[in-house]
């Protein structure tokens, strides 16, 4: 393994009509000991009542900026239809330097068709839209390298998605992270691809780090050996609850004995 296992937690911003109520999770996953605070980016809750509380992915974000230490932070993920892609490489570095340096620019090629419908963006076909994010894509690595001050660190950039054509094509050009929902057999199979796709492009697969949803902590060394090293959980309002978030870090600091983010 050429890099410790970090354990991520989502805050989905859904079902919690008073900001106050992410606010408190986002402290208590700091303190806790994640390694990374991700939202996401939808317009309207993904499960529960539809129509319910719910906030903007990125305005958030700025917040969460300020209000952490030592997280690393970002969406899992961005819609890469949602806005403007020059638009968005300047937020994320404004996101960057309010972090001091913490953010992961995560991007994909966006799927809830109701965000779509409801916020006047053209849903198309999954086809269009993943032309979409190869054109933003490009736009996006361009316009971080113009921007004045430049972003603090390179951002890490991490694409979510298991399009083996197209979306693994674009890891591979442009991605630092690859998040997918995989259990073993797929991820196997498909870091085999990616890594076609590197060789294609004159990147190196082991420089991409490899991101799945936690699967327990029976699984988990599985998918390590398989080389996945972050693990996320999600977890949604009003209630937030870390349960789950607190197993995975324990298990992190059993499995990284030199951890020193973990819980006393």
């Amino acid at each position: 393994m050429t890099r410790p296992v970090r354990i991520g937690v989502q805050l989905q911003p859904q079902h919690a009509p008073d900001y106050g109520l992410i606010r408190d999770a986002v402290l208590r996953a700091e303190d806790a000991g994640v390694d990374i605070v991700f939202n996401w980016d939808h317009f309207y809750p993904l499960y529960g009542d539809p129509d319910g509380a719910h906030f903007e992915c990125w305005t958030m974000l700025g917040a969460i900026a300020e209000q952490t230490e030592r997280v690393e932070l970002g969406a899992l993920v961005t819609g890469g239809g949602y806005r403007n892609p020059d638009l968005l490489a300047d937020m994320a570095r404004t996101v960057d330097h309010i972090s001091g340096g913490r953010l992961i620019l995560g991007i994909g090629a966006g799927w809830f068709e109701k965000d779509y419908d409801e916020y006047g963006y053209e849903f198309g076909t999954a086809g269009t839209r993943l032309a979409l994010l190869k054109e933003y894509m490009a736009r996006i690595d361009e316009r971080l390298k113009k921007l004045n001050p430049l972003p603090v660190r390179d951002i890490p950039i991490l694409i979510g998605g298991g399009g083996e054509k197209k979306t693994l094509r674009l890891v591979a050009e442009y991605g630092d992270i690859w998040h997918t929902f995989a259990d073993l057999e797929v991820l196997e199979r498909k870091s085999k691809i990616l890594a076609e796709h590197c060789a294609d492009v004159g990147t190196d697969p082991a420089n991409i780090e490899r991101s799945v949803d936690w699967p327990g902590a029976d699984k988990a060394p599985a998918l390590v050996a398989a080389g996945a090293t972050t693990f996320t959980v999600g977890t949604g309002g009003p209630d937030y609850k870390l349960n789950e978030v607190v197993e995975a870090i324990r298990w992190r600091d059993e499995f990284n004995p030199e951890s020193v983010t973990g819980i006393a």
